[in-house]
């Protein structure tokens, strides 16, 4: 999507793109009706959802309705509470065809638009003039420890079907991550809480058998054990071996870890409730 495409005005946008919706949603009823194959089925699919902001912007350009200065090249790049309109319409058009056909791959463009959302909200609620980068990084905590919220309730509801929550937990877990990783603190136990948190994700990951929690839980342990000895050993020729054997360590803790995950994760499942063993079970 380039600068040329603008030369097709707003209404020839929205109308190219509801032509290839078109022809999407016919791929789609083609691929899963007539040779039941579900992976192109949710491609396609998915196809359709992605289109929904260029209809929408094509739509807002043509009734007057887009201020100027923003091109939709830059949906992807640029923070802007403009997008919103075409976020929600996005995430409506998910919500249909997942409720049509039942695609876990649906979901992808669906957790994407509510990542892109915890950061065009910002601008959004508290207005361009009072953004600054501590609020946003608030902003993306929170949403995206709402979304990981949606994410087990999604995965509880659905734990008898196909994994309809996996790509909610990954933007989940990327937005709420890089908020608690941006948050700067002059504060020493500060950074001890951000340290027991990634450790905690590493558990929540055992336990739910999601390991994209363990590996963001991972980067954060590793960052800031490279940040203990960057502090301890600053201005010290003993700065490199140090992070060496920092590096080593963490790669001795990774296999301590994988030879004895089962057991412990065996061992910790027992206190979880039924429904959530029987959801482990099955996703394993």
């Amino acid at each position: 999507m380039n600068l040329g495409w603008e030369g097709f005005g707003g209404a020839g946008i929205c109308f190219l793109s509801l032509v290839y919706a078109g022809i999407g949603i016919w791929a789609t009823e083609f691929f899963l009706k007539r040779l039941r194959l579900t992976i192109p089925a949710g491609i396609s699919a998915t196809f359709v959802v992605v289109l929904t902001p260029l209809a929408v912007y094509g739509a807002q350009v043509a009734l007057g309705g887009w201020a100027e200065g923003l091109v939709y090249r830059e949906y992807h790049t640029h923070v802007d509470w403009r997008w919103m309109m075409m976020e929600l319409c996005t995430l409506a058009s998910g919500a249909v065809l997942l409720w049509r056909y039942a695609l876990p791959f649906l979901v992808m463009p669906i957790a994407v638009t509510l990542w892109y959302m915890s950061m065009d909200l910002t601008p959004f609620l508290f207005g361009q003039e009072q953004l600054t980068w501590e609020l946003r990084q608030l902003v993306s905590l929170w949403f995206g420890l709402c979304i990981l919220l949606l994410a087990v309730w999604v995965d509880l509801r659905t734990r008898r079907e196909q994994d309809y929550a996996y790509w909610l937990y990954l933007f989940g877990t990327l937005a709420f991550w890089s908020g608690l990783s941006m948050i700067h603190s002059e504060h020493e136990w500060h950074r001890l809480v951000y340290l027991c948190i990634n450790l905690v994700m590493i558990l929540v990951g055992t336990l739910l058998s999601r390991r994209v929690f363990a590996v963001f839980g991972g980067i954060g342990v590793a960052g800031y054990l490279s940040y203990i000895a960057y502090e301890v050993f600053e201005d010290s020729v003993f700065f490199p071996f140090c992070l060496t054997a920092v590096g080593f360590g963490i790669v001795y803790l990774g296999i301590l870890w994988q030879r004895n995950e089962g057991i412990v994760a065996l061992r910790l499942r027992a206190f979880l409730p039924l429904q959530v063993q029987e959801l482990v079970d099955r996703r394993r």
